[in-house]
């Protein structure tokens, strides 16, 4: 049965779309604008603009377009969401906005607190990967989706939780200490054990775990988190099975795969990235060094 059922707010979120569209507006009215009404500012690079422009183009796709909707029929398309929206999107967020901008924001009094406590390491760590993996306890899963209040308000903390973990990894803010070369490779591999719990239970479980993946009542009751009632009410809907061949068990193991293969390609991506940058640091310190002995060198020859 097509998607197409479900109508053209169910499919393509206008309301997500302005809401993006009006971020997209103040962030580039407070980055080119009104940037000399901030204490410190830089002009906005190209880069940072196409960054940001990423970002919310990705935030839309996975959030507003058709794939939202699949995520709500298939637990493969839920996991391909959990996947791009906190381990793609905020380090593209932290990088596309000026390091001024974030100063202005982590600086103000009670925000600062929080930022500075939540940034630590360690306590990013434990509290992303542990509120990822405690959404997806089945029954604090299937009791979430069937609240539209408890599920955009656990979505959107999750997401604060992964700027927080991100940010000791790419910010790029000049006035902060920045976390070493290695210590980058220790948190990234942490962050990757710590999330495999939860995606070896998904894959390896041989029986359905979500009532709202599996359950005709329950999924319709899901199913109002992003179609309107009236619309569902009109519709004769057995359940996921009439927009999909596959069983759910393979389904929900696909979820899991999935997840931890794009999981394994970002902290990838990362890694490769920490990795340079850390060797062209050894190399232009070596260079330093080597420069300082031979100047020491003869200058103790002229004497």
């Amino acid at each position: 049965m097509p998607i197409g059922i479900f109508g053209f707010q169910a499919l393509w979120s206008p309301l997500f779309m302005l809401v993006l569209a009006f971020m997209s507006v103040l962030f580039f009215l407070i980055t080119v604008k009104w940037r000399k009404d901030f204490k410190e500012s830089e002009p906005l690079t190209i880069r940072q603009a196409c960054l940001f422009v990423t970002a919310i183009l990705v935030l839309y796709a996975i959030k507003g377009s058709p794939i939202d909707l699949m995520g709500h029929i298939m637990f493969s398309y839920h996991m391909l969401q959990m996947a791009v929206l906190y381990l793609v999107v905020p380090p593209l967020l932290i990088k596309a906005t000026p390091w001024w901008v974030w100063k202005a924001v982590i600086e103000l009094p009670v925000i600062n607190k929080v930022f500075n406590f939540f940034t630590k390491p360690l306590i990013a760590l434990i509290f992303f990967n542990g509120m990822f993996s405690f959404y997806h306890m089945p029954l604090i899963f299937d009791y979430i989706k069937m609240s539209e209040t408890l599920h955009g308000l656990y979505t959107f903390i999750l997401f604060i939780f992964a700027i927080f973990m991100w940010w000791p990894l790419v910010n790029e803010q000049p006035h902060r200490k920045q976390m070493a070369g290695l210590k980058k490779v220790g948190y990234i591999f942490a962050n990757g054990i710590l999330l495999t719990p939860a995606c070896g239970l998904i894959i390896f479980a041989d029986t359905p775990l979500y009532s709202t993946y599996s359950d005709a009542g329950s999924w319709l009751k899901a199913m109002e988190l992003c179609v309107p009632v009236t619309t569902l009410q009109g519709l004769n809907l057995s359940g996921p099975e009439l927009f999909s061949n596959m069983p759910v068990v393979e389904d929900q193991q696909l979820g899991g795969i999935i997840m931890k293969i794009i999981q394994e390609i970002v902290y990838g991506f990362i890694l490769a990235k920490v990795f340079f940058e850390w060797y062209r640091n050894e190399q232009r310190d070596a260079e330093a060094i080597t420069k300082e002995a031979l100047a020491r060198h003869q200058s103790n020859l002229s004497k």
